[in-house]
């Protein structure tokens, strides 16, 4: 059965249909959300919320062909409220990355993961939520503006601050200030 057929199904209140509709990309949505809210326990409590929110509210979903986007923006909403409610905790170092290795050179490979993640620490959970949906999802800019609810302006702003600002932490020119917690593009 195709996916808006599924989606019909689910809004009868089919729980088998709505598992097979989300079943296939619970790990991605984990995946997302640990790139967003960088705690593991934080991102499993954001899916499992999101996916309540989406069971919950699949009734009033206006076009049953736009499922996933709907379901990844009740995702990030789910995960940036995590990040303003979260009391500050240290951050879960990991050693297996969801991010695919290119280098051959396993210490470099080690090293430039390190990098990376350090520079994606500094950024707030607004910005990373435009990096990770444009980047780890390959959705094009209009379409994470639409998912967030956010002009396309504010998302290419957003895009453009945190990529300056892991830049500069990837360079090795020391932390930036420039889009920490709090601080709104």
């Amino acid at each position: 059965m195709d996916q808006q057929g599924l989606v019909e199904l689910a809004r009868q209140g089919d729980h088998d249909a709505f598992a097979e509709l989300v079943g296939a990309s619970v790990a991605k949505l984990d995946s997302v959300a640990w790139l967003i809210v960088r705690d593991r326990e934080l991102a499993r409590d954001a899916v499992q919320d999101a996916l309540l929110r989406a069971w919950r509210d699949l009734p009033g979903l206006r076009d049953p062909a736009r499922f996933d986007a709907w379901l990844h923006r009740i995702l990030v909403n789910t995960c940036l409220g995590a990040i303003r409610t979260r009391r500050r905790r240290p951050i879960e170092v990991d050693l297996v990355s969801p991010i695919p290795d290119v280098a051959s050179d396993p210490s470099g490979v080690i090293a430039d993961r390190d990098q990376l993640e350090r520079a994606f620490d500094q950024v707030d959970g607004d910005h990373r939520a435009v990096v990770v949906l444009h980047y780890y999802l390959g959705m094009p800019l209009p379409d994470v503006a639409s998912v967030m609810g956010i002009p396309l302006g504010t998302a290419k702003s957003r895009l453009h601050r945190a990529l300056a600002a892991m830049r500069v932490v990837a360079s090795g020119d020391g932390e930036t200030r420039a889009v920490r917690e709090g601080h709104p593009a």
